[in-house]
């Protein structure tokens, strides 16, 4: 049975006449790491301030780890790790400073975790360098390193790797894909960086203007992405057949809606569209497909520019 760590029931958001969530309803799975992809403005930051209690919603529910009641709601809350939009630094305080006062703040006694963690997000060697002299990057750094104080079930990341160098993003996506496998928790991170998510994300999450248009995981999102022959006929069955003993293509797929998508000798789209139609299959639609991570994003979107 699956467990779900949070789940939400057509939350809308509102600011005066500007609908910035409009019935969202995501539900999120243990030990999964999930994108949210969406354009500036798309309603991700926003999402990610009412999961993490930051706001309320204007209409709908959030769920956290079972939560019926507002007293049961705090209590979650506090299973959460949160980095969204900037880190609250102190500017005159050093990195390990930071992460005294944030730990005092939310009551955690490990005194251990802070040089754990400032080498987990590699900060151990800022020593007394103030915050306020800090790259981006290094923000970044401390920002997920305060936000991982307490050991959270429930993380959430508002674009972690900006400011970071190609060395800072593979060892936070590391990162992330460590704690998610040996700590069984459930990471959602938002990036405008599409490869990135790729290479780091279980399931994504395609939102734009407020509202959700598609959930899917890895698999589906390479399913979608990955170049084919997509055919479509009344008789699936017999073309089923036909490609297996007359063409020996065994690398093919059956849709829901009954098309076939074949994973193999695209180079040879004549001779396959040849043999089905001698052996008695019609196609309605044979065409090569497949797409990029940004077109196959657009194309969920409509292609627009503002979001």
């Amino acid at each position: 049975m699956k467990k779900y760590i949070l789940q939400t029931q057509n939350v809308t958001k509102t600011f005066g006449r500007y609908t910035a969530l409009n019935n969202v309803s995501i539900s999120l799975e243990q030990g999964k790491v999930y994108g949210l992809i969406g354009q500036n403005g798309a309603g991700k930051t926003t999402l990610m301030r009412l999961i993490a209690g930051l706001s309320f919603s204007s209409e709908g529910t959030i769920e956290l780890f079972g939560s019926k009641s507002e007293k049961e709601t705090q209590e979650a809350l506090k299973r959460i790790g949160c980095l969204i939009e900037y880190p609250s630094l102190n500017g005159n305080m050093t990195a390990k400073e930071n992460l005294t006062l944030h730990r005092i703040i939310r009551g955690i006694p490990n005194k251990e975790i802070e040089d754990e963690l400032l080498e987990i997000v590699g900060l151990n060697d800022t020593r007394k360098k103030k915050a306020k002299d800090f790259s981006l990057g290094m923000r970044q750094r401390l920002g997920i390193a305060i936000a991982l104080l307490g050991s959270p079930e429930l993380l959430i990341l508002d674009e972690p790797i900006n400011g970071l160098d190609p060395v800072g993003v593979v060892e936070i996506r590391n990162l992330l894909k460590k704690m998610c496998k040996e700590r069984n928790m459930t990471i959602l991170i938002s990036s405008h960086n599409l490869a990135e998510l790729y290479q780091t994300c279980t399931n994504y999450i395609i939102i734009n203007k407020g509202e959700v248009k598609k959930v899917l995981t890895l698999s589906e999102l390479e399913d979608c992405c990955k170049h084919h022959i997509k055919i479509d006929c009344s008789n699936p069955e017999r073309l089923v057949e036909v490609l297996e003993r007359k063409l020996e293509i065994n690398n093919y797929k059956v849709m829901e809606d009954k098309s076939i998508k074949i994973y193999e000798r695209l180079d040879e789209k004549e001779r396959i569209s040849k043999t089905i139609y001698e052996n008695g299959v019609i196609p309605i639609h044979f065409a090569i497909e497949g797409d990029t991570l940004e077109n196959y994003f657009l194309s969920v979107i409509g292609g627009g520019k503002d979001a």
